[in-house]
């Protein structure tokens, strides 16, 4: 009898300390969600932005705008427009991609990045300025070139994702703007040195040794932004690429990792395409005679 008292005690003092605690349970406290939302984060959940979130974002941009036309700066509209295309832009690859990754097919990765390498050659035409036509076809060689590099040597190398072509992984390189701005910056070179070119050929020097001096002023130009954004990311600023992967819950140090990968391809792979485009489009610059080509001739 008394086994039996001892247990039944020992069961009203264990159901009165459950009843005790569940309150508690049910309940966490302010220290315990800021510990689990820490530990969400960490483990790769992240903050996830609404739609309130972009909202604010497109407003941020609106208040620049109006202060643009308010200076009577003339660039609130373009400013604007640009903004919502890129929101659009991005969302509308945020899908695909996606969708690439859960169906991991390598036809819809190669898919994928065809489509984009189409793209940049357009927005590559479209923003180097006082070129000649029919230079759709070396941009998009180069472009191509440097694609294949990044995929066998930066990714397959480097990140080794299993399968090869990993959807997260296979995306063109960051070489448009460089392309552009050199294309731009040596067709004005030349143009600038017509009578240096002139006197150079008379001399007997080649289409490549005269035109040499403008191949060089327009790759180092092409390489200036790359190059700086080396020598200040980790103290100056916290590149995109790396800050998106904290804030999105991911390692810090993992994510240095990878902007420092993505930083070593950008500048080497701009490097070698303004090399090919340069060496593939100089000679438009001049006749089949070695004589300088104006650029209404062009």
């Amino acid at each position: 009898g008394q086994g039996r008292l001892d247990h039944g005690q020992r069961g009203r003092r264990g159901h009165g300390h459950r009843a005790h605690t569940a309150p508690s349970a049910r309940r966490p406290s302010h220290t315990h969600r800021h510990t689990v939302l820490r530990e969400a984060v960490m483990s790769g959940n992240g903050y996830v932005i609404d739609n309130w979130g972009l909202l604010v974002a497109l407003l941020m941009v609106a208040v620049a705008a109006l202060v643009s036309e308010l200076m009577r700066i003339s660039i609130g509209k373009t400013l604007m427009w640009s903004a919502i295309r890129a929101l659009v832009q991005l969302c509308v690859m945020g899908v695909i991609i996606g969708y690439v990754i859960r169906s991991n097919n390598p036809w819809l990765v190669f898919g994928v990045i065809a489509v984009m390498l189409v793209a940049a050659v357009q927005i590559t035409l479209s923003r180097a300025k006082g070129i000649p036509k029919g230079l759709a076809g070396p941009v998009l060689l180069s472009l191509v070139i440097t694609m294949l590099l990044m995929i066998s040597l930066v990714t397959e190398l480097v990140v080794r994702p299993h399968p090869w072509y990993a959807p997260q992984l296979v995306v063109p390189g960051n070489t448009v703007s460089a392309l552009a701005v050199g294309l731009s910056r040596f067709y004005e070179s030349m143009n600038e040195r017509r009578d240096e070119v002139d006197t150079l050929l008379a001399l007997g020097a080649t289409p490549w040794e005269a035109a040499r001096p403008s191949i060089v002023s327009s790759i180092r130009l092409g390489l200036l932004p790359t190059t700086a954004s080396l020598a200040s990311c980790g103290i100056v600023t916290i590149p995109g690429m790396m800050a998106g992967q904290v804030i999105a819950g991911g390692d810090p140090l993992n994510a240095a990792k990878y902007q420092f990968v993505v930083f070593a391809a950008i500048a080497a792979l701009t490097l070698v395409a303004d090399a090919l485009i340069m060496t593939m489009t100089y000679r438009t610059c001049f006749t089949d005679k070695d004589q300088y080509k104006p650029p209404e001739d062009r």
